[in-house]
């Protein structure tokens, strides 16, 4: 509990006294001690500011004050252009003044908890392309080396026997990059809508692979009704044979069809017990398909086996009505998701609306929230959930306040990577760089922005090879990450 009295601050129970060192002139004080007491102060300010911002301003921007501020400032975001709005408000824009609750001190105190928080989206920020394909990292120095290149949106990897390698391209091409970085594009994808965020997806091998030469691929499937273009997401069983695809077969397609053309989710990742895992975005209708479980498999985490049929185990498989591939719900628009080396465990990102991305461990019949509780507010800054965790909901591992953007996401394996070994790899579209997660029991303790404005960063992967590649966008290129010390 924080209150404050006049000159004197209540905290706890404690009552201390706030006063500045040049009304008491006979304190004998070392500086050390002064030191302490003007760090102590300054954290219980911003606690203070913390707190009015939570009861004052959190109604109508948001629980979490960073992602408020993540936005375009109409009037300014200086300390001068805060203290004005806070002041005298906008009252015909439906900004308040709140020169009767807060007094001056207050009003300056809260613009310098705001202006922490755009200083932390600024972070991210980057105006600059890289020159130099060396980036020095805080445990190594990485080489960029270029594998492929003139795709334009590389969407997915998937690492063939003989350094080979499938790359999808969401314009509807699938790739064969050879051993000397030759381009051969291979025949037989399905007829697709590359509109929005829509098109060919995500590539994965079958783990039997080098026997049954199969494959699968997500992609926006569409169809027309009275006129009217809808699409959903799809998954597409075939065989590569050389360079052409055979014996196609749809083994997934999620119900109900949309007309929107965003939030398709679409990873794929096979898990350690043999099942293929699906992610399905909730197609920008959170109000109805994210918290449904019967007849809808938007918004969700899936499980089937390879012929599409449906595991005996999963989780909603004597729920009357579900759809029983579901094997999580309440997902946003989930982009990365990949098995942990030593646990096999189910692990995804998704994005967020303004803020509120997140981590999660795909457990089984769990809902993860959306949109029922968010860290996230609504792109138009309007609150979309005023709790942001709540009983019966599974928490994100962690949350990204601003929005990143994740995509593709692995975890470093082997020995090359000296000091990221079990970190966890997120690329980002947003801000154009790889997120490395350091990792203890489950928890992300630390952070660091890697390749910095390299491109849209979508799919990130370890290769049989023991080297990590990453995909950006426009131009679409494929790098490999090359320690040289």
């Amino acid at each position: 509990m924080i209150k404050y009295l006049g000159s004197a601050l209540v905290l706890g129970g404690v009552l201390t006294t706030l006063m500045s060192f040049d009304d008491t002139p006979q304190l004998k004080t070392p500086v050390k001690a002064l030191q302490k007491a003007s760090f102590a102060d300054h954290r219980l300010m911003e606690e203070k500011a913390a707190l009015n911002y939570r009861n004052f301003c959190g109604g109508c921007h948001g629980e979490k004050m960073d992602a408020f501020v993540d936005r375009q400032w109409k009037h300014g975001n200086k300390k001068e252009d805060l203290v004005k709005a806070i002041k005298h408000g906008y009252a015909n824009e439906g900004m308040p003044s709140f020169d009767s609750a807060f007094n001056d001190v207050e009003i300056k105190e809260l613009a310098d908890y705001i202006i922490k928080g755009i200083k932390n989206v600024d972070r991210y920020a980057a105006s600059d392309k890289p020159t130099s394909n060396i980036f020095k990292t805080e445990t190594m120095t990485i080489r960029l080396d270029t594998v492929a290149k003139g795709m334009d949106v590389p969407w997915g990897m998937a690492f063939l026997p003989g350094q080979e390698l499938l790359v999808t391209d969401r314009t509807g091409k699938l790739y064969r990059v050879g051993k000397d970085k030759s381009l051969q594009a291979i025949n037989g994808v399905p007829a697709l809508l590359n509109k929005g965020q829509g098109g060919l997806m995500d590539v994965v091998l079958d783990p039997n692979f080098a026997k049954n030469k199969t494959i699968y691929l997500s992609y926006s499937k569409p169809k027309t009704e009275n006129g009217v273009v809808l699409a959903t997401t799809a998954v597409l069983k075939a065989k590569l044979e050389g360079n052409q695809l055979t014996d196609q077969a749809d083994i997934f397609v999620a119900k109900p069809w949309s007309r929107t053309q965003h939030h398709y989710g679409s990873r794929l990742a096979f898990g350690k017990d043999g099942y293929l895992y699906i992610s399905v975005g909730e197609r920008g209708n959170e109000k109805e398909n994210p918290q449904e479980i019967k007849g809808n498999d938007l918004g969700k985490i899936h499980r089937i086996k390879t012929d599409g049929s449906i595991p005996s185990d999963n989780p909603f498989v004597k729920t009357e009505a579900a759809s029983t591939s579901i094997y999580t719900y309440g997902n946003r628009n989930p982009q990365g998701m990949t098995i942990h080396p030593q646990t096999g465990a189910i692990w995804e990102n998704e994005h967020g609306p303004r803020g509120g991305d997140e981590i999660n461990i795909v457990q089984p019949g769990k809902n993860y929230g959306w949109p029922i509780a968010t860290y996230g507010i609504n792109y138009n800054g309007k609150v979309i959930s005023d709790v942001s965790e709540k009983e019966g909901i599974t928490p994100p591992v962690h949350y990204w306040i601003p929005s990143i953007g994740p995509s593709g996401m692995a975890f470093v394996t082997g020995n090359r990577y000296k000091g990221w070994e079990g970190d966890l790899l997120t690329g980002s579209l947003r801000f154009q760089y790889l997120n490395r997660s350091v990792l203890k029991d489950n928890k992300v303790t630390k952070e660091e922005i890697l390749f910095k404005n390299i491109g849209r960063l979508r799919d990130v992967r370890m290769a049989p090879d023991g080297y990590i590649y990453i995909a950006v966008e426009s131009p679409g290129i494929i790098y490999k990450l090359v320690p040289v010390n």
